[in-house]
C-alpha cells in the first residue's frame, strides 16, 4: 500500500454522487479507495460497492470496503479494512482467501504489538490528527507515533486523520508509505485537482525518504 489513498464519506459528497468523486479523485491520482459507510442499510451498501467495484476495475484501483467483510464478498471488492472492534483479522481472511488486501485500524500501541504477528497488508494509523470525520477513535497519533510505528513493524502504513495538503508530506517523511484523506477530497468543488496536487505531495516525499 503506497500512495494517496481516498476514504470516502457521502455526506461530504455534497450533490455529488460518491462516484463521481471518487472518479475524479483516480483521475488525479488516487491509487486506492475505501468505500465507508457507517449508516447506509446493507442492500444499498452492496450496490454502492457494486457500482464502484465496475468504476474502479477498468482503472485497476483497488476498492476496499470499510468494516464490512459481507459487503466486500457481495460486491466482489479487493478487500476490506477491520478496526478493533470489528471482525477478528484470522477470520476475515479466511473468508476473503490469500489473495485479499486487509488493513487494520490500530489506535493503541497495544494494537500494534498485536498486529506484528498478523498478515495484515497494511495497518491504519488513526488518527494522525483529531479530525471531525473520525469522532470513534482514541488520541492523536501525531507524527512522533508514525516515526514509533514505522521503527517497530514490519508493515506498510497509512496515515489517516486531519491529512492535507499541508501535512502529507510530514506524515511520509514520519514513515507513513500511503496518505488517506477524507475531507480533503471529498469535500473540495473539484476532486480531480484537489487529488493531483497530493499526489505529488506524497510522490515527492516518498522518493525523498
Amino acid at each position: 500500500m503506497r500512495g494517496l489513498y481516498l476514504v470516502t464519506d457521502r455526506t461530504l459528497c455534497g450533490a455529488r454522487t460518491v462516484e463521481d468523486v471518487v472518479l475524479h479523485a483516480v483521475k488525479g491520482g488516487v491509487s486506492c479507495v475505501q468505500l465507508r459507510e457507517k449508516d447506509l442499510p446493507t442492500r444499498m451498501f452492496v450496490e454502492q460497492a457494486q457500482r464502484l467495484k465496475s468504476l474502479l476495475a477498468s482503472l485497476h484501483v483497488p476498492l476496499i470496503i470499510n468494516d464490512r467483510v459481507d459487503v466486500a464478498l457481495a460486491a466482489g471488492a479487493d478487500g476490506v479494512h477491520i478496526g478493533q472492534g470489528d471482525m477478528p483479522y484470522e477470520i476475515a481472511r479466511q473468508l476473503l482467501g490469500p489473495h485479499a488486501i486487509i488493513g487494520l485500524s490500530v489506535e493503541t500501541w497495544e494494537d500494534v504489538e498485536k498486529a506484528q504477528t498478523l498478515d495484515v497488508d497494511y495497518l491504519g494509523v488513526s488518527p494522525i490528527f483529531q479530525t471531525p470525520t473520525k469522532t470513534d477513535t482514541k488520541d492523536a497519533w501525531g507524527l512522533g507515533g508514525i516515526t514509533r510505528i514505522r521503527a517497530y513493524s514490519r508493515h506498510p502504513l497509512v496515515a489517516i486523520g486531519g491529512l492535507n495538503r499541508t501535512n502529507a508530506a510530514a506524515a511520509v517523511h514520519a514513515g507513513a508509505d500511503s496518505v488517506a484523506v477524507v475531507s480533503a477530497l471529498c469535500s473540495v468543488p473539484d476532486p480531480m485537482p484537489a487529488a493531483r496536487v497530493l499526489f505529488e505531495i506524497v510522490d515527492r516525499a516518498l522518493r525523498e525518504r
